[in-house]
């Protein structure tokens, strides 16, 4: 359904790309790059199995073009979901993108 736009309300937000680039050379140890142009804060990544491991491992802040190397030797690559959540400097929201190897 059309409508007319209310030139007083704030636009949407633009597009954010996903900043992150895997590489999947050795399965049990993708690297994951933040490939954006801008460093992102407060980066946890969680996996959908819950080995005794941990599940969720704690980044704090990744410069761009700095990689992590994940390892994910004590669970099923072929059944687990990775899960990044990052906070954006620029406006200060929570970010998440899930992959799977």
């Amino acid at each position: 359904m059309l409508h007319s736009i209310d030139t007083t309300q704030a636009p949407p937000p633009t597009a954010y790309c996903v900043p992150w680039v895997v590489t999947r050379g050795d399965r049990r140890h993708p690297v994951v790059m933040n490939a954006g142009k801008e460093p992102v804060d407060f980066v946890k990544v969680l996996r959908s199995d819950l080995s005794e491991s941990g599940a969720v491992e704690l980044w704090g802040q990744v410069l761009p073009s700095e990689t992590v190397e994940l390892c994910l030797c004590d669970c099923d690559v072929d059944q687990v979901v990775v899960t990044i959540a990052w906070f954006r400097q620029q406006d200060g929201l929570e970010y998440v993108w899930r992959f799977v190897v």
